[in-house]
């Protein structure tokens, strides 16, 4: 990965709108391997390029949820960071992510609850100026108070 931002919580307490965090990663046919054996999804648009290329994509593609898992990423370890719990995500997949993209995905607060520690952020992935993935997702932010 190549993002600089400091791993780690930033509390409910400390959240403001428009807070905003991201990395960028080069996704890699070894990622995408990698993917496909973890998930068991060996789907060949994913690993075989002959069969790739006879496909509306013309070549081989990561697969969707290898790019929203980097969504995941941001999250978990800079937005609301480590502790935070996933509660949903809705996800709008807009193009494909080829083998040597780079994508940079980025997370930002759109509404905080105090009270119930909930917070949305809108999330997107995108590849130069593409959006490839854009979404919402519901969080349970850690608290000072209670964590």
């Amino acid at each position: 990965m190549l993002d600089q931002v400091q791993r780690g919580t930033i509390y409910v307490e400390d959240l403001e709108i428009g807070m905003t965090r991201s990395l960028t990663k080069e996704v890699t046919r070894k990622d995408i391997e990698l993917f496909a054996e973890v998930s068991t999804d060996r789907n060949p648009v994913h690993l075989d390029d002959g069969y790739a290329a006879g496909t509306m994509f013309k070549g081989c593609i990561a697969h969707g949820m290898l790019t929203a898992g980097l969504i995941s990423a941001v999250i978990g370890e800079q937005l609301p960071g480590h502790g935070t719990v996933y509660l949903g995500q809705s996800l709008k997949f807009m193009a494909p992510v080829r083998p040597g993209d780079v994508v940079v995905t980025e997370v930002t607060v759109t509404d905080v609850d105090m009270a119930k520690r909930r917070v949305i952020l809108a999330t997107s992935c995108r590849v130069g100026d593409t959006v490839v993935l854009k979404g919402e997702a519901t969080v349970l932010a850690p608290s000072r108070k209670t964590d």
